[in-house]
């Protein structure tokens, strides 16, 4: 868990990082460099959640790598899935991590939303929905080890 004291918005305990796979931990279908490695480190603090429609039909590779099992969301109301996702989880103790417009509700549900801009672009509606935005996935995950930097640029 990560425990966050956000002034002007109090204490929120992160529990789980939903993210969504492609154009957020890898692009046309092969997972950053750096992104295995960043979330090993993150697993002993939240548990991760992989939510994705496998665009590039490449997600068992991913899983491989990363030692996960994303949840697969069959085309058609991804939106509306990946929001239904992170409200079963309890949306107060998630951050999560998109850019595609699928990803607007997600993180607008999310206690955290995070907009990361991406070569595959990030959409205008999830840009505005997030609570912060970030120039990458490897900058986000290092914000996620460092929760200091969240308070500071969350703090009102």
């Amino acid at each position: 868990m990560i425990e966050l004291n956000i002034p002007g918005r109090g204490i929120i305990q992160l529990e789980h990082l939903v993210s969504d796979v492609n154009g957020t931990l890898a692009v046309d279908g092969q997972l950053l460099e750096g992104v295995a490695r960043a979330l090993r480190s993150l697993s002993d603090r939240l548990e991760i959640h992989l939510l994705t429609a496998d665009t590039h039909g490449r997600q068992h590779l991913i899983d491989h790598q990363l030692g996960l099992q994303a949840v697969l969301i069959q085309p058609g109301e991804e939106a509306r899935k990946k929001a239904e996702y992170v409200q079963q989880l309890g949306a107060s103790h998630v951050v999560a991590v998109g850019q595609g417009a699928n990803d607007e509700a997600m993180l607008e549900n999310a206690a955290i939303g995070i907009c990361v801009l991406s070569q595959e672009g990030s959409a205008v509606e999830t840009l505005l929905a997030a609570d912060l935005v970030m120039p990458d996935i490897r900058s986000t995950l290092e914000l996620l080890e460092k929760p200091l930097r969240l308070v500071a640029s969350l703090r009102k």
